[in-house]
């Protein structure tokens, strides 16, 4: 292990996975982007009072949620374009679609917990100043629930890290491909992923960091 970590090119391989890093960092931020919105919808969807839009959020979570994101990442690269020729896209964008649409269904729950955590005397005391419901969501409830859907979001964000190395299964050129064709070339199978084993620690960690702070500043 040491003879290949001393022969391991640094100047020539660290690049490629520094991009690959970088590759990886876009799609989560964008995904995390994504998925956050379309998570606070279908979670204050979930939470309506009409039965019909709680029964179509409840649909798309549990649905989202009970498949791999493998099987949404290939469903959308290999199936879409032959169902639909002129929804083909690039492997970077197809990624950033299955990783927002896993995103959101999880982001879904977190917020959907979230404002059932909110007491009800504050829908109450809403009500009692003659807000309606979408005035009570806007001003009353996510306010709050927003604060408590953050250390839950970003343990979520941490994990949406990892799961972005499956992109490369579509070819995706993230971290975990330039890791692999790294590999095909130089056959240092342990120290390149050594490497990227503490490039995924380095984009992660922050996170956790950040995440902790939050924390602290709520309590």
């Amino acid at each position: 292990m040491v003879t290949e970590a001393l022969s391991f090119d640094f100047g020539q391989y660290m690049p490629p996975l520094v991009r690959g890093a970088g590759v990886t960092v876009g799609l989560v931020v964008a995904a995390g982007i994504a998925g956050t919105i379309i998570g606070m919808l279908f979670g204050v969807a979930r939470s309506a009072p009409l039965a019909p839009i709680r029964w179509l959020a409840s649909v798309y979570t549990n649905f989202i949620r009970g498949i791999p994101i493998l099987i949404i990442l290939l469903f959308l690269y290999y199936e879409i374009p032959l169902l639909f020729p002129y929804a083909t896209f690039s492997q970077t964008i197809t990624a950033v679609i299955g990783l927002s649409v896993y995103a959101g269904a999880y982001m879904a729950e977190i917020f959907r917990g979230s404002i059932q955590a909110v007491p009800r005397g504050q829908l109450e005391a809403g009500q009692a100043l003659g807000l309606n419901y979408v005035q009570r969501m806007r001003y009353v409830v996510l306010p709050q629930a927003l604060k408590i859907a953050v250390p839950p979001g970003i343990g979520f964000l941490i994990a949406l890290v990892k799961a972005s190395s499956l992109v490369s299964v579509i070819s995706a050129t993230d971290l975990t491909r330039a890791g692999r064709i790294i590999t095909s070339q130089n056959h240092q199978a342990l120290t390149t992923f050594l490497i990227v084993a503490a490039l995924y620690f380095v984009i992660s960690y922050p996170l956790s960091l950040l995440g902790r702070w939050f924390e602290r500043r709520l309590a």
